[in-house]
């Protein structure tokens, strides 16, 4: 387990790496270990509001089944040790490590872009996934608000939205989410990676418990909202035994659908992983990387369409055959909605056309 002398509480990382477009280097440790307390964190996180130009992206990788996403923060304080963004961080001039849990970029302007976009003539409907990199309700959203302000926006044009989260402050949106609902306009994705808080703690250290993730799963399903469980990322040897109760809880909560994915540690995060495992789990890590470069020949990063997600080899084959066969014990006979992707050309001007 970590060391409580030298692991910084409620953060993932526990180093800055280099930034690759950077000739410089991070002070790798950047603490000074006497004004640890159990009370105050030692790294507060600092947020930095940014303007940028266009906010909706459009998916081309062909193993992501979205068209189009949408992100109205850039780094998160949940601090998911494995988070495949972490290297999106270093495009900004910052580190992969501390620097993507510490340092939020705030996209202000991120609602008014959004109804420009559903405003332009030549935009055709279709689902807008908010959060393809970091989390929309992260806990600095409390604060900014802006995905309740993009969910107004979408309530306003009538379309189609999707929401991926671990948190669950997106039950304070209820109100606008069961309107989307009611027309079939909003699909949400709940992570659930562990029921184990021992785990959960340390390797997604603020975001909401398991056990809460399937309260918001129920509470969301209760109230007429279609809920998907993500299972991601599996990571074998620390969480791969719990496939079987994930699945079965997350069915048992109500969510409609479910899927999984097996971590890959491209590149910055797999240091930043490693030097986790050895301040974590010391007695694991070997084992752990090992059963990890076996899913992706023999590396920690996976960048092949169609296999990254997956994985390959014994161990990977293992996993999918644990999950099919969980899946179709406990979600037999269940679908997600389809979109409503008629409306919005009615409510293009922000109101229901009178022709």
């Amino acid at each position: 387990m970590a060391s409580k002398e030298k692991f910084i509480k409620g953060r993932g990382a526990q180093i800055n790496p280099a930034n690759k477009f950077h000739n410089w280097v991070y002070d790798q440790e950047p603490i000074d270990w006497a004004d640890q307390s159990e009370d105050e964190p030692l790294l507060k996180t600092q947020f930095i509001p940014v303007y940028p130009k266009t906010i909706v992206n459009k998916v081309e990788s062909p193993d992501i089944p979205l068209e189009y996403s949408l992100n109205p923060y850039q780094g998160c304080e949940h601090g998911c040790i494995y988070c495949y963004a972490r290297v999106t961080h270093q495009f900004w001039g910052y580190s992969a490590g501390l620097d993507f849990e510490q340092k939020i970029l705030v996209k202000k302007n991120a609602p008014e872009l959004l109804a420009k976009k559903l405003q332009c003539k030549s935009w055709q409907a279709h689902s807008i996934m908010v959060s393809g990199n970091t989390d929309c309700y992260q806990p600095c959203e409390r604060q900014f608000q802006i995905t309740r302000q993009l969910l107004e926006t979408f309530w306003r044009y009538r379309h189609p939205v999707g929401l991926i989260t671990k948190n669950s402050l997106i039950l304070r949106d209820l109100d606008i989410l069961k309107k989307l609902a009611s027309e079939k306009l909003v699909h949400v994705a709940i992570s659930v990676t562990s029921l184990d808080e021992s785990l959960r703690k340390f390797m997604e250290p603020r975001t909401a418990s398991g056990l809460n993730r399937l309260k918001v799963i129920k509470k969301l399903t209760d109230e007429g909202i279609p809920v998907f469980a993500m299972l991601a990322p599996i990571i074998p040897g620390l969480n791969d035994h719990e496939i079987f109760d994930l699945t079965k809880a997350t069915a048992e909560a109500g969510s409609l659908g479910c899927t999984f994915q097996i971590v890959r540690l491209n590149g910055e995060i797999g240091t930043i992983f490693e030097d986790w495992l050895e301040k974590t789990f010391p007695d694991k890590k070997e084992k752990v990387l090992n059963k990890i470069k076996s899913c992706h020949g023999g590396n920690l990063q996976d960048s092949r369409f169609n296999v990254r997600m997956r994985g390959e080899g014994k161990i990977a084959e293992v996993i999918a055959s644990q999950f099919q066969l969980a899946k179709r014990k406990y979600y037999e006979g269940r679908e997600m909605p389809t979109y409503n992707v008629a409306l919005h050309s009615q409510y293009k001007t922000g109101q229901l056309s009178l022709f």
